[in-house]
């Protein structure tokens, strides 16, 4: 019986198609097993990509978000620029002033002494009395002096000259006016808080009033997180109103400023 069954099997007759068929399985399933790394390599980059993709995101929003606080510390950075040449112009100005003060009181100096010049010739003029000594050491026998009546009018008319021309120079001098020592200051007057009302607080300032003193222009000048400054200019005579002063009697204000600083001081 098993020869009978094996009669009607073709394996062993057919044993180079057997041979092509198992190649071709094996062939088949190392195709089947390299499918799913493949799949598992496009899964990974697909992955890498949806992760770059997302930093990128990320980066960008980073970027915006850095962006507008940057744009207003430029904004503001270009106004203290122009807040920083407007001072610097001011106090180009106020040195030129100085200079031109200066070269005048220089002027008016040389020009005083060259006036009081001319008077020093008449002191000098009782100078000639000298021969009269030597004529009197020489003719201590004679008992007549012929010419001590001409000495003493020249004497006289020197003294006069003299007197005239002292007089002369004080009227001059009493003409010429006294230069009278000032200072331009320009103040910081800080309030409170945003809240301040700075056009009542100015109207305050400037009701101080005393001799040598003379207000001059203001102007706001952004302080920080919407708080503004009033920047004043003054003139004062040094000899009737002190810094110190003119401080303490803003800062009495004590409703609208917080404190007060000096931001200039020139002499003029």
């Amino acid at each position: 019986m098993a020869a009978a069954a094996m009669a009607h099997e073709k394996l062993w007759t057919e044993k180079s198609t057997m041979n092509a068929a198992e190649k071709a399985y094996h062939e088949y399933m190392s195709k089947i097993n390299s499918v799913p790394s493949q799949c598992t390599l496009a899964s990974e980059i697909s992955k890498a990509r949806q992760h770059i993709k997302n930093s990128l995101e990320r980066m960008d929003g980073i970027a915006a978000l850095a962006a507008s606080p940057g744009a207003e510390l430029l904004d503001r950075l270009s106004s203290v620029e122009k807040e920083n040449e407007k001072l610097r112009s001011i106090i180009d100005g106020l040195n030129n002033l100085v200079i031109d003060l200066h070269e005048r009181v220089r002027s008016l100096e040389s020009g005083s002494g060259k006036s009081a010049a001319p008077a020093k010739p008449a002191a000098a003029a009782p100078k000639p009395a000298a021969p009269a000594k030597k004529a009197e050491a020489e003719d201590d026998d004679d008992d007549v002096d012929l010419f001590g009546s001409e000495d003493e009018d020249e004497d006289k008319a020197a003294a006069e000259l003299r007197e005239k021309r002292l007089a002369e120079y004080a009227a001059k001098k009493s003409k010429k006016p006294a230069l009278i020592a000032k200072s331009n200051v320009i103040l910081d007057i800080k309030p409170w808080d945003d809240e301040t009302d700075m056009k009542v607080m100015e109207q305050e300032v400037r009701k101080i009033s005393a001799d040598g003193l003379l207000l001059g222009a203001a102007k706001l000048v952004p302080l920080a997180y919407g708080i503004h400054k009033l920047q004043m200019s003054c003139v004062i005579e040094d000899d009737k109103i002190s810094v110190d002063w003119l401080q303490e009697e803003i800062e009495k204000i004590e409703d609208y400023v917080q404190s007060v600083d000096i931001a200039a001081f020139n002499k003029i």
